[in-house]
């Protein structure tokens, strides 16, 4: 490979890691070009998967500011460069591994924080962020629901006082109209 063409290799790869949120390093040894075409479909728009040079990426990797890499660059490497969700790419990653036992984890980084390859495994038992907001809009939407219970609550005590306050004073009234005729009569017959 030419000078140049090395130059541009190393500037597309961190450009790759600059425009990534995560990015998964894998061994691909033993998987045939046909495995690898349906990896990339697995993996989804968002998500580049790029057989890489070791050294080249090492390069690219420090002009893009990633660190803790350099010792997972051994071997036939291939990364997988996520825009999207990374918990949806390590999910793939590791459901394709598991039909494919030759694609091997090595480890990666997720916005910024490198990753071992068993901190790849728990990213991708996660749920993914769509179900995790979804859970946070339920809940809040249940404590919602209980805030506007509570608040209507003094109201509708206050209102049904109200009204047995009114049943009792048309009830005192009507015993009252009903005694005075009572009483007129008792007053007349004594007299």
């Amino acid at each position: 490979m030419a000078n140049s063409e090395k130059t541009a290799a190393v500037a597309e790869i961190a450009e790759e890691f600059r425009g990534s949120s995560a990015a998964v390093l894998t061994e691909y040894r033993g998987l045939t070009v046909s495995q690898l075409t349906e990896l990339r479909r697995t993996l989804g728009e968002t998500t580049r998967y790029s057989v890489v040079k070791n050294t080249l990426t090492k390069i690219a990797a420090a002009q893009a500011g990633v660190s803790g890499i350099d010792e997972l660059l051994v071997g036939p490497t291939a990364v997988a460069f996520v825009g999207g969700d990374p918990v949806e790419a390590a999910k793939g990653l590791r459901d394709f591994a598991r039909a494919n036992p030759a694609l091997v984890v090595k480890g990666g980084f997720v916005e910024g924080k490198a990753m071992t390859a068993d901190e790849i495994r728990r990213l991708a038992d996660l749920e993914s962020r769509e179900v995790l907001l979804a859970k946070m809009a339920g809940a809040m939407n249940g404590s919602l629901a209980k805030a506007v219970g509570l608040f209507a609550a003094p109201l509708s005590q206050v209102a049904r006082l109200t009204e047995a306050l009114r049943a009792q004073r048309e009830a005192t009234a009507g015993a009252e109209a009903t005694a005075e005729p009572a009483a007129a009569e008792a007053v007349t017959a004594d007299a």
